[in-house]
């Protein structure tokens, strides 16, 4: 009888070679949950808790670590050690008043410390917007959340869902997934790159190529230093107007 399913089991030769695991040392590792991001794109719990952050050395101790709900992921308790964790989620361990935002980085994904008041919320890009009814509508995110906006009754919050488009950023806040504040992704936002060999690149947007066809439709961005670098619209995350509403690392 032939098998039925996926592997559970990932080899770690196989892992994403953003992961800092050792190769050969064993054979295997965990592999990522079913879950908000998608398993070529993210990190575990457990390669965060024990082999980036060096909080455990085993399996055993990062499970029992978990099981007290001692990390929480965007503001919940997260017991899955192979739950997955991707661009802008926020981890917070409060036993030792660390928090953390995933970034992109040229590697892959990296951790940046952040501070308290900035780990209450986080930035999601919406990947598609869909209309319920004359006001109400859906917004599906970037890390799988989806959130209905618009009132009949509230004028000014049905004339902001009406405003909101593909590609514009939410600020939520974390853990009610209150809406704080929109950002309209435009020429003049700021924005980082999440994928590509420009990946964690960050700057201000300059120009924004929408041209219909096959051809991929291109955003040129202005980094700090004033060099312009060009990458595709999917691999564009507006992250503030003129200037970030997050801390970024100095080096990217």
């Amino acid at each position: 009888m032939g098998k039925k399913g996926g592997d559970k089991r990932l080899k770690r030769m196989k892992a994403p070679a953003f992961w800092p695991i050792p190769r050969k040392r064993d054979l295997w590792t965990a592999k990522p949950s079913p879950g908000p991001h998608r398993s070529s794109r993210c990190l575990t719990l457990l390669t965060v808790i024990r082999d980036i952050l060096n909080l455990t050395k085993t399996y055993k101790e990062t499970r029992m670590v978990l099981s007290e709900e001692k990390v929480k992921v965007d503001g919940k308790s997260r017991r899955d050690m192979k739950f997955p964790i991707g661009v802008m989620d926020v981890v917070e361990i409060p036993d030792a008043e660390s928090y953390y935002r995933i970034l992109p980085s040229r590697k892959g994904l990296t951790l940046h410390s952040v501070d308290r008041e900035e780990a209450v919320f986080k930035l999601c890009r919406i990947e598609n917007k869909s209309s319920l009814d004359e006001a109400l509508f859906q917004l599906n995110l970037h890390d799988g959340r989806n959130i209905i906006v618009g009132d009949k009754e509230a004028e000014e919050q049905d004339h902001l869902a009406s405003n909101m488009k593909t590609f514009d950023v939410l600020k939520i806040g974390m853990p009610r997934q209150e809406l704080l504040d929109h950002l309209s992704f435009d020429v003049g936002s700021y924005a980082i790159v999440t994928e590509g060999k420009n990946a964690g690149r960050h700057g201000k947007v300059v120009a924004i190529d929408r041209e219909h066809g096959l051809r991929p439709k291109i955003v040129t961005l202005e980094d700090v230093s004033g060099n312009n670098f060009q990458t595709i619209l999917e691999y564009v995350f507006a992250i503030g107007i003129e200037e970030p509403w997050i801390s970024l690392p100095e080096v990217t």
